[in-house]
């Protein structure tokens, strides 16, 4: 992507740690995607993707419980989709668009949000390659509305459109403990279901080693799966969370089970409500370990 003009759909940041690969020899393009036109409570999101990108600094880009570096592994760090200013239907066309080149390349994508809706664009790119799509998604909401103060496309209906696009059981929910009686039931119905973030990887883990061995997976991070003493940082806390480690080592598990993760995401992380810091270092160790756990089949 390093040959698009500077009028084109990419702005240049500054890089995630030891993402210096050009683009042709790249697994991994990391992308940003700096929307932030419908969260409901608290906003900040549009600063994710810069500050993960800077808090990703402060870490070694060595992972010793996977025994990998990003020294060894070619990354890209595409830098962020210029997104058109209070325009929800232009923004999610423009990350679409500009997700399409990688994935139609072969390439695997890290999209840093901004705010959840930006998954909705990120599935409608990688679908097209990726039919038989699987999206698993860690989160503190189930994100099930059909409408938000009336409207269809906001961080808290999209996985409702998702699952739109992917059709029943083909959405995996871990860790959701806040919604309506109606999301949850539709949960249930239409996709699979876990409160607990270490059961529902297990689970999931079963099925990758069964009916789903091979299929491409979209993995969905919120930030907000965490408990807020964890991730202060972002726009709709909910009590209740796992800590780091617990979700650190549920992501562990699927890449163990030989997840097949195409593309995955990492949103809702607001930095400027955590003075401390430290939202911004949690999400840019997870994205860490994403990029390395999921490039291979973890050795068991």
């Amino acid at each position: 992507m390093d040959d698009e003009p500077a009028t084109g759909p990419w702005e240049r940041p500054g890089r995630f740690v030891a993402a210096e690969a050009d683009y042709d020899a790249a697994v991994w393009v990391v992308a940003g995607a700096p929307l932030e036109l419908t969260v409901s409570y608290r906003p900040g999101t549009r600063w994710g993707p810069t500050r993960i990108r800077e808090a990703s600094h402060s870490l070694e880009t060595y992972s010793p419980e996977l025994d990998r570096d990003l020294e060894d592994l070619a990354v890209h760090d595409a830098g962020d989709v210029v997104l058109p200013l209070g325009n929800l239907g232009q923004s999610l066309a423009r990350i679409e668009a500009a997700l399409r080149r990688p994935v139609a390349d072969g390439k695997r994508v890290l999209l840093l949000g901004g705010e959840h809706l930006v998954t909705l664009a990120a599935v409608n790119a990688v679908l097209d390659r990726y039919p038989d799509l699987v999206v698993v998604q860690f989160d503190a909401h189930a994100d099930l509305r059909d409408r938000y103060l009336g409207e269809p496309y906001s961080h808290a209906t999209v996985m409702r459109r998702v699952l739109d696009l992917v059709g029943t059981g083909r959405l995996w929910q871990l860790g959701p403990r806040s919604g309506l009686r109606e999301e949850f039931q539709l949960a249930r119905q239409e996709g699979r279901l876990f409160h607990d973030v270490g059961e529902g990887a297990e689970a999931l883990a079963r099925e990758l080693a069964g009916p789903l061995r091979g299929v491409p997976v979209y993995l969905t991070v919120d930030i907000d799966v965490l408990d807020p003493a964890v991730a202060p940082g972002t726009g709709t806390p909910e009590p209740g969370g796992p800590d780091f480690g617990v979700l650190q080592r549920a992501l562990y598990r699927l890449a163990r089970a030989g997840a097949r993760v195409v593309a995955a995401d990492l949103v809702e992380a607001a930095p400027p409500l955590d003075p401390s810091g430290r939202t911004e270092v949690v999400a840019a160790k997870l994205a860490r370990e994403i990029l390395l756990a999921f490039s291979r089949e973890v050795a068991r």
